[in-house]
This record gives structure tokens, C-alpha cells and sequence, in this order.
């Protein structure tokens, strides 16, 4: 859990209620850390404190409410984003635009406000309940046990890894179903795919599958522009040595047909504009910090060039994770490549990991199957 602003993660014993009619209990056996769990860390305001963040969780059903009739206790299950089910874009099967999804995922809360995470304070015979923020993206799953719903849990086969599927549940899904989802990249159709972490090689592997080509990943790690060029990118580009701008033009001619904005800085969001071929796309990802503006030449924008945000790939995880995994059984998509697994108590080593590139997507073992 998280304490202070931008403090270390720390361990601490809590209470969690059982599930309501509509919810599910999870053990979790282990989860990844996605940028995003960081970013809330170090700017806490949007779920309070103290706060049980995680969002990438695997494990293995416990007990269920008695409104549930998709998954029982015993069922392995992958955690992803909640929703709400009723507003108007969960009715049209777009889920990550759920009119709830702030309050939903960051309001550090059920909707109606309670919270089933609590830390007992004071002496054994006088204890004190301190509520604890919770149900981070409808789980909080960096903890032994998580609270989810019918609407978050996509159901895992049971010859794979349990530990390893975790991720497809927010980074990985992101970046393949924005490929895939979102732009609906065609075979032959050139990409840009500006940061190369975990969400920018699952666009690269996607991209693959669609026959994209030339397939342009861009970053400033080697180690990432390496793993890139052997998941599927046809050229790289060291964004520390090489003008972005000029190689693209070498490579294309005229620009992309799409470009992928992944590494939230403003400026390369206007970059994934300014290398757009006539009729191109660039896709939005990463979000920023709040308030945060890019500036776009509106002639840019002409002859056809359009820009559009996109939150988890417009995934449906209950359609889209299951293809994920066929993808991986096919040997097209093999995202184990990316991952490196700590023990639970090295969450602070695993994001230091991560944020120095040494490691893409750190999963954390928490539980046994």
C-alpha cells in the first residue's frame, strides 16, 4: 500500500470484507506493475490515502456473491479495468469510455463510496478501524486478496502460466487492441510506434499480426529497440543519436499511415502528428500529466490527418484476452519475453527496475495456485 506521496510501496496486514451479491473474491497468485500504478503513486490526490493500488492481477476465485453467475470459487481468472455496465457506452460494448470510469478505477472507492479494505488500529481489546482506499481499477491486486466483479474478470485456461497472464489485463491489452481495436491497422499500412515498454512492444507484436509494414519503433533504450527489432519492428530508431522526423521521412517517403503516442510527453505527441502521411492516424495512449497540452500545427491536420485518444485498446477483456492468449498459443504474440518476475517484496526494486528500463513489465509472485 501507499502512505505518502510518492513514498515507497509498503507492506502492511488489512482487513478485507467478503464479497456483496455483485462481487467477486479473488486470491491473487500475482500481478504486474504498469506505469500507470506509479503514476497514481506519485500523484495520490485522485484515490486518497492511504490507498492498496495494483491493477494487473491473476488468481484464483475464492467466494463469490450470490448475484454472480459467471465465474465460481476454484475458476483461475485474469483482472482487468471495471465499468459500469449501464451507461451508455457500456451498452454499446465500448467499456473503457464508461461515463463512470474515472470514479470506477481511481475514485479510490466503491461508487457508493464504502471501501471493503480497513486497517486495525489501537489495542485488542479497544480496536479502531481506519478505512483504507481501495478497489483500484475494481481489484487493488497488490495484496494477497482482491475484491472484483463480473465485469472485470475474464476467465484463464488452466494449462498456462497463471503467474505470467496478469498483464493482459491493462498494458498489454492496451497496446495490441489499439493496433488491432482502435486503428484497425490494415496489412501493408506503415506505423510508428513512439516508447517501446510493455504497451509499445505489444503494438509492435500486434502490428506484426496485422502485416503492417514498415513497422518503426522508436525509444531511447537499446535494450528496448533490440527486443523490438526481434518481436516484429522492421527499422528502430535511437531517439538519443537520430532525428526522428528525417528517418521516418528516409523510411517512408512521404510518413506513416499511423503513428502510436505512448510515452506521455506532449512534444511526441506532436511529433506522432508531424510524421503522418496525408490521411494518417496517430493514437493517443499515453495521457500525461493533469493539464498538460500538446501543440498540433492545425494545417498538420489537413488533407485528411486526424488524432484520437484511446483507453485500453477499446478492448473488451472478456473478447479480447482470450484472443491475446490464442495469439500466444500461436507463437505470434510472446509477451513472456517482456516480463521478469519478483517476489512480493520486492515491489520497490521491481518499479526502480522498470523505470530505469532494465526491466519492461515486472510481475510480482504473491500467492501459490
Amino acid at each position: 500500500m501507499i502512505e505518502k506521496t510518492g513514498a515507497p510501496f509498503v507492506l502492511r496486514e488489512l482487513e478485507l470484507d467478503g464479497p456483496r451479491a455483485d462481487e467477486i473474491l479473488v486470491r491473487i497468485v500475482a500481478v504486474g506493475i504498469c506505469q500507470t500504478d506509479v503514476h497514481v503513486r506519485d500523484r495520490v490526490q485522485v484515490v486518497g490515502l492511504p490507498a492498496v493500488l495494483g491493477h494487473e492481477g491473476s488468481g484464483v476465485v475464492e467466494e463469490v456473491g450470490s448475484a454472480v453467475t459467471q465465474v465460481k470459487a476454484g475458476d483461475r481468472v485474469v483482472l482487468s479495468y471495471d465499468s459500469c455496465g449501464q451507461c451508455r457506452f457500456c451498452l454499446s460494448d465500448r467499456y473503457s469510455y464508461c461515463e463512470q470510469a474515472m470514479a470506477i478505477n481511481f475514485g479510490g472507492s466503491r461508487l457508493d463510496g464504502t471501501n471493503a479494505l480497513h486497517r486495525v488500529d489501537g489495542t485488542a481489546g479497544d480496536p479502531a478501524r481506519t478505512e483504507v482506499h481501495g478497489h483500484f481499477f475494481g481489484q487493488s491486486s497488490f495484496a494477497t486478496y482482491a475484491l472484483a466483479t463480473e465485469r472485470n474478470v475474464v476467465k484463464a485456461p488452466g494449462d498456462l502460466p497463471l503467474e505470467l497472464l496478469g498483464p493482459l489485463g491493462c498494458g498489454l491489452q492496451t497496446g495490441a487492441g489499439a493496433v488491432l481495436n482502435s486503428l484497425r491497422v490494415p496489412a501493408g499500412a506503415s506505423i510508428a510506434i513512439l516508447g517501446t515498454g510493455a504497451v509499445g512492444l505489444s503494438a509492435v507484436m500486434a502490428a506484426r499480426v496485422a502485416g503492417a509494414n514498415p513497422i518503426i519503433g522508436v525509444d531511447l533504450v537499446p535494450g528496448r529497440l533490440a527486443l523490438a527489432r526481434e518481436l516484429g519492428a522492421t527499422h528502430t530508431i535511437d531517439a538519443r543519436k537520430e532525428d526522428i522526423r528525417k528517418r521516418i521521412a528516409e523510411i517512408t517517403g512521404s510518413g506513416v499511415d499511423y503513428a502510436l503516442e505512448i510515452t506521455a510527453l506532449p512534444e511526441m505527441l506532436t511529433l506522432a502528428v508531424d510524421i503522418l502521411a496525408p490521411c494518417g492516424r496517430a493514437g493517443q495512449i499515453g495521457g500525461g500529466v493533469p493539464g498538460a497540452a500538446a501543440s498540433i500545427s492545425m494545417s498538420r491536420l489537413l488533407l485528411g490527418r486526424s488524432v484520437r485518444g484511446i483507453i485500453q485498446g477499446d478492448s473488451i477483456p472478456r473478447v479480447f484476452i482470450p484472443k491475446l492468449i490464442e495469439m500466444f498459443r500461436r507463437g505470434e504474440f510472446p509477451f513472456d519475453r517482456l516480463v521478469r518476475f519478483y517476489d512480493f517484496a520486492q515491489i520497490n526494486q521491481a518499479v526502480a527496475d522498470a523505470a530505469t528500463g532494465d526491466t519492461i513489465k515486472p510481475i510480482l509472485r504473491i500467492g501459490k495456485l
